[in-house]
């Protein structure tokens, strides 16, 4: 199966709302391009899957909004797990990503939708953190490898 980007998205300001953009410059030092949290760390670029977020979404008997989760990018196709630590996940032609850790759900799933925070907490729906190890251009449809 195919493994596809979905969408794009960053926050100009902490707590701020999600802005999906059609393409983003990915770098090493600002993760994407105007993210506030897109300095390096492992934490740089946050990354979710689709049937992941589905999964949540049907736990709580909500259609939300992929951008409810304040991730960056949105992925179809793939599921993440505990196993994907330390993987690189490659976007398009350049953007090479490692797969740092899980991202943890946070008291503002909570507050997006009532037991949201709890949903996204098995098997990592939450999505992963990433650090840019090769920056790119990367824009929906992209294709996906992670290995």
């Amino acid at each position: 199966m195919n493994i596809t980007l979905e969408a794009i998205a960053y926050k100009t300001a902490k707590r701020g709302v999600m802005k999906p953009t059609f393409c983003a410059n990915v770098t090493l030092e600002r993760g994407v391009e105007n993210d506030i949290f897109g300095r390096p760390g492992k934490r740089q670029v946050t990354v979710m899957s689709k049937q992941q977020w589905q999964k949540a979404c049907q736990q709580v008997n909500a259609d939300l909004d992929w951008l409810t989760r304040r991730a960056n990018l949105l992925i179809d196709g793939y599921e993440f797990s505990a196993d994907d630590v330390g993987k690189t996940i490659s976007i398009g032609t350049e953007l090479k990503l490692e797969i740092t850790g899980e991202t943890d759900p946070c008291k503002k799933m909570e507050m997006a939708h009532t037991g949201l925070e709890q949903a996204l907490t098995p098997d990592w729906r939450g999505g992963v953190t990433c650090r840019v190890i090769q920056a790119g251009i990367i824009q929906p449809n992209d294709i996906i490898t992670i290995d």
